[in-house]
């Protein structure tokens, strides 16, 4: 007959192997606090700052500001990645110029008189 649920219940209170970063310890506690509030939320016990808390998470004004952080967050992306393409495309037209220098014969940096 298989465990099932019983085994799978003690398992979820003690985790296979400890948290091997800051940020999987700090996964591990965000978690456990959401499956706290949840079972709180069930039986009726949550404070009002919990069920506050994620009523606010539902609401249509926090969908919006967390849709314009994700497009900021975009955009930032976006303008690194373009300011990266930008160096690089001034390192080539500074390679170019040096090419077209040397090959001119007006000589380059490297070229001893």
């Amino acid at each position: 007959m298989p465990k099932g649920k019983a085994a799978s219940s003690s398992d979820s209170n003690s985790p296979l192997r400890p948290p091997t970063s800051l940020e999987a310890q700090e996964n591990l506690m965000i978690s456990l606090a959401v499956q706290c509030a949840e079972k709180q939320l069930r039986d009726g016990t949550a404070s009002s700052q919990v069920i506050t808390h994620y009523l606010k998470l539902g609401s249509s004004k926090e969908r919006i500001e967390k849709e314009i952080l994700e497009k900021q967050k975009e955009l930032i992306e976006a303008k690194t990645k373009n300011l990266n393409s930008n160096s690089e495309a001034k390192e080539l037209y500074n390679k170019a110029l040096e090419a077209f220098r040397r090959y001119s014969g007006a000589g380059g940096e490297d070229d001893e008189y």
